[in-house]
């Protein structure tokens, strides 16, 4: 059992959780509890290594990871509770983690629905888009400069296993418009002159979403064709950007999914 804070395994985790920098470099993050791990197992992620605590014996769920990973050869070391918690970036650890590649997922060629996030800060936010993106169907999601890194520990515990089926890149602005050139572009605005229903989301269609604080930038706005908005109750200014991103993304869906259907029965 480890029980050492000092230990080179314990010094690389704790370092994982808590800079991005040794994220990028290292090209690994930190999957923490039995549903995110499952997610990483169920994507065919193996991880470099894995730490439990005895408690996690006593989860069916648990053990039948651990004895999946164990038989694969990939380490699993006990450690104490007090090295679990100065792992874990929860306050009731779940007495599980695991380290793994950070996935690397190319975007379509030819994406028929891609969402870019600028400015968006708040981590918790981010991995919730990057579930509801992939529950809708996205193709991929940009991150544009001043955007929170989707490895962060809360947003990878929010995205649910999102990063590990949905392609995510940090792009610079020149490379976002050569990524979506071809595509409708919306950028989502309370106060967009289009509502969004109104909206034509078939074909390739890129949309931007801006961060809860300053919303878009300038290049956002440049590269945008159109702005969506949401109407909303009167003495409402905004929504989330989480929800706004949903309330979007889903119009898209239901409007791909009548394209089909109409198709279908003309065919």
């Amino acid at each position: 059992m480890i029980t050492s804070l000092k230990n080179d395994r314990v010094r690389l985790v704790r370092a994982l959780q808590e800079r991005r920098r040794v994220r990028q470099r290292e090209r690994r993050f930190v999957v923490e509890g039995v549903r995110l791990c499952e997610e990483a197992a169920r994507a065919g992620a193996r991880p470099h290594f894995a730490f439990y605590t005895a408690r996690i014996r006593e989860d069916p769920r648990g053990q039948a990871l651990l004895t999946a990973w164990q038989e694969a050869g990939i380490p699993c070391e006990e450690v104490s509770d007090e090295v679990m918690a100065a792992c874990s970036d929860t306050e009731t650890p779940q007495g599980l983690l695991a380290v793994v590649p950070i996935p690397d997922l190319s975007l379509p060629s030819h994406p028929a629905l891609t969402l870019i996030l600028d400015r968006l800060r708040d981590p918790g936010n981010l991995g919730t888009i990057l579930r509801t993106a992939q529950a809708a169907g996205a193709d991929g999601v940009l991150l544009a400069p001043g955007t929170v890194d989707a490895t962060n520990p809360k947003a990878v515990r929010a995205g649910m296993g999102a990063h590990f089926r949905l392609p995510i890149v940090a792009m610079d602005w020149d490379e976002i418009a050569r990524a979506v050139a071809g595509c409708r572009v919306y950028l989502a605005d309370a106060r967009g002159a289009v509502l969004y229903t109104d909206a034509d989301w078939t074909g390739r269609v890129a949309l931007i979403v801006g961060g809860e604080a300053a919303g878009a930038g300038s290049r956002a706005r440049a590269l945008a064709e159109a702005t969506v908005a949401i109407p909303l109750a009167a003495g409402v200014e905004s929504l989330n950007a989480a929800v706004a991103a949903a309330v979007l993304l889903f119009e898209a869906a239901r409007q791909r999914r009548v394209l089909l259907s109409t198709e279908g029965t003309a065919a």
